[in-house]
């Protein structure tokens, strides 16, 4: 569907926005959890430093608001994202990862590196018309966000618990008192 790296950073924007349960409990709430955070991401750059454990805290809340937005207000905020973060893309290779697009420096404060690749990939999402794969878990108790990265567009479940066996079980029950 889309180029492998836009699909590793729109994973990790899924996983970014998840850190926050939407009954309130945050995962993200010290620098070391976000430090955590990025290593399972395999994010490149420079690592946290306390005072920007805020700033990507407020990213996260700007991007969970892509997954009610239209089209137009998404545009908007991913071009804004761009503006603040004077986006340069240039390719990379670094790691275990192939030629992939960077457009921050690894230097640059991290809510703005972790904004510009999430605005990057989105660029994709956007101009492919794909806006309808961001999708909010159709668990019944369970709000998480989620990027319908199938062929066939047949995800309805996160991947943050066991939202899509409890749906298969209640079906499974339901089908065998009807008989």
């Amino acid at each position: 569907m889309f180029a492998h790296d836009t699909e590793v950073a729109l994973r990790s924007v899924v996983n970014l926005v998840n850190t926050l349960d939407p009954d309130g409990v945050d995962h993200v709430n010290t620098a070391a959890d976000l430090d955590h955070f990025l290593k399972e991401e395999e994010f490149a750059g420079s690592r946290v430093h306390d005072d920007e454990l805020a700033s990507v805290r407020a990213l996260r809340s700007r991007l969970r608001t892509l997954w009610d937005a239209t089209e137009d207000e998404a545009v908007a905020l991913i071009n804004e994202i761009l503006r603040e973060s004077r986006t340069l893309p240039h390719l990379v290779k670094h790691d275990h990862w192939d030629w992939h697009l960077h457009a921050t420096t690894p230097e640059a404060p991290l809510a703005e590196r972790i904004g510009t690749e999430a605005a990057m990939a989105f660029v994709d999402v956007i101009r492919s018309k794909e806006l309808n794969r961001l999708r909010i878990c159709a668990g019944d108790d369970c709000e998480a966000v989620l990027i319908d990265l199938s062929k066939n567009r047949s995800k309805l479940y996160c991947d943050t618990g066991n939202c899509a066996n409890r749906a298969h079980v209640r079906a499974y029950r339901g089908r065998k008192t009807m008989r």
